[in-house]
Parts: C-alpha cells; structure tokens; sequence
C-alpha cells in the first residue's frame, strides 16, 4: 500500500513494525481497522486496505499511518492489491441482512460486496480467509442467502469453511451484548493442518460497565437537560449499573448488565442511543466510551476532530478487537502448521 504523509496527526500508534512478520494480510471494508488491529497483535503484516468511507479514512489514517483506498467494487482499486498474501479479512457491510434493516439481503447492492469478496478470494487464493456478519445472515431468507455463500467458498472456490456465532460477552471479556458470526476459511491445498483450527471457547467475563465508563463528569453536550424532549421517558434510566437504549418509542434497560449492541445508526434521529446514569445526570455514551466497548485501546487509539455522529458511526460499524484477535490468534497458529511431508 501507499505509505502517504502523516504530518497532519502525530506519529501514529500502530504502525506496522516489520515487514517480515508472521503473515500477511488484507484489509477489506476496513472501517477503522478492528481487523487490522487484531492482526498486528498476532504478528501479522498488512499489505492492502480498502475502504469507501472518507471519515473512516481519517480514523485509519491517524491510527496506522496510511489510507485506505477506496471502493473495493472498482477495478482499478481491486488491481492495488498485491499478488500474493496469507490472509483476506473482511467485515463486509451487514446492513443489507440486519434485522433492524429492510433484510433484502442480494437483492441489496449492498449484499452483493461479498461477490467482490469472491472475485478476490479467486484471483488471489489466500491462505486463509476470515468475514464477519451480523447473526440474522444465517437465517436471513430462510438460510437461502448464508448457502449460498458457504456454497461459493467450498463447492465453487473450494476452501474448507468453519463458522459461529460469537458474542463479545462471552467470548472476550467486554461488556457488550453483540452477536456476530464469524467465518473462517483455509484452502486445504495450502493449509495441511486446516482441520485442526477451532474457534475460541466462551471465558468469564469479568469486566463491568465501570471498567468502561468514564469516572470524571464528561462534556455537557452529552447530558439531557430537564426540559429535554424524552424528559418523561429518561425517568425510567434508574439504574447505574447498566447501559439503557432509547429506541424512538421507549426507552430499553439492559437486564444483563452489559452495553447492548452498539449499531451505526445510534443517535441519528434520537434512534439505538446508549444512555446511561451517572452522578451528574442522565447522558449520552461519549464516542471515546463507545470504542472501549469495542475493546479499542482508548489510551492510545486516536479518535480524530470528527463529528459525534461519524465517530458512533465509526464504533457501531466496527468489530470486537479482543475477540477478533483471538480467533486471528487460532488461525496464525494453523497457518504455522507446516506439511508432515
């Protein structure tokens, strides 16, 4: 990739260190780059980003020192990526198959990214492919639409595929209620010990909302006032121990304690905003907060000058990094794996 100037922020905090690393990867619908995060944790090495979002460019760029490029449908932009790399990451857009969505799933153009996925996968055979969905994807049109991939990666590609539905909360010790489905892939002719790879199993989760939460009072702007249009509604936010939701008719107390999914969309139009109470009142998550339930670094992660609105868009849009990287971690170890020949 294009290594472009990074004047404009401070040295970046996680450039890639070597280019000798364990393996390589890329990064596609990048986002932030939750991927590429979890990645460099485990030794790997980023060869090629892609992503269409101008503002998520800006995120990446302060983080890791280069910019995405764009649209990954393009051609020109598909010709970026170098010939050959370990592993293909993707968190391809989700909206058309959420259950909070229209759920229209390929006949979305939306949906239709994953067979730019799969002109990749084909022309460049990697390793190992690792994508990341919301969990409606197994069911939507009653299983029609995840056969049709599975089908794509093992019957037409002939990759050996695993998947699973991981929750943050059970899976990597934050605080956040959010399934996803994970899917791996290995191409056997590369990959002799394919059949040994596993997904991470559940760990306690230890963590609270409070390990999380700021402790100082925040910024003003995040507080409801008194005379606040939902004043009537925030009276049931009582308890300070769990993250509430107001979803545009009422507002939703999360019964388990944790953070409930974090979406793209919170708090546009007053909808899937997370609100909690403090000593200082009844607020608004900052978007900093919202990245930590995400398991970003926050002390050194860079949130740059962005609207609120890009930056909850940015958290709501992204992965989980700790559970990320500990199924990157399972998938290095099987890459590792030389043939017994």
């Amino acid at each position: 990739m294009q290594i472009i100037s990074t004047d404009f922020f401070d040295s970046p905090p996680f450039l890639s260190q070597t280019d000798k690393g364990r393996y390589t990867f890329i990064d596609l619908f990048a986002g932030v780059g939750g991927f590429r995060l979890a990645n460099q944790q485990q030794g790997g090495v980023c060869v090629f980003s892609s992503e269409w979002n101008v503002a998520a460019q800006e995120t990446y760029l302060a983080n890791y020192g280069e910019r995405p490029a764009g649209d990954i449908t393009l051609e020109e932009t598909k010709a970026l990526i170098p010939e050959h790399f370990d592993l293909l990451c993707g968190g391809f857009p989700c909206q058309a198959f959420s259950i909070a969505g229209l759920r229209k799933g390929f006949t979305d153009t939306r949906g239709t990214l994953f067979f730019d996925i799969e002109q990749i996968i084909e022309r460049h055979r990697p390793r190992a492919v690792l994508l990341e969905n919301v969990k409606n994807l197994v069911a939507h049109d009653k299983g029609k639409t995840f056969q049709t991939i599975y089908s794509i990666l093992t019957e037409k590609l002939g990759y050996h595929v695993y998947y699973q539905v991981l929750n943050s909360m059970t899976h990597a010790n934050i605080p956040q209620n959010r399934e996803r489905i994970f899917i791996v892939a290995f191409d056997p002719a590369q990959v002799p010990a394919f059949r040994e790879f596993s997904f991470p199993e559940p760990i306690p989760l230890t963590r609270t909302i409070h390990d999380i939460l700021e402790k100082r009072k925040v910024e003003d702007k995040y507080y409801y006032p008194s005379d606040h249009l939902y004043a009537d509604k925030l009276s049931v936010v009582t308890n300070p121990d769990t993250v509430y939701q107001i979803r545009r008719v009422y507002i939703r107390e999360n019964k388990s304690q944790v953070c409930p999914t974090l979406t793209a969309n919170m708090g546009q139009g007053g909808h899937n905003v997370p609100i909690i109470r403090d000593p200082y009142g009844i607020r608004k998550l900052t978007p900093k907060e919202c990245f930590a339930f995400q398991g970003y670094p926050v002390d050194t992660f860079v949130l740059p000058h962005l609207a609120d609105s890009k930056l909850y868009m940015q958290a709501g849009n992204s992965v989980t990094v700790p559970l990320v990287e500990r199924i990157c971690h399972r998938i290095a170890n099987i890459l590792d794996i030389p043939s017994k020949d």
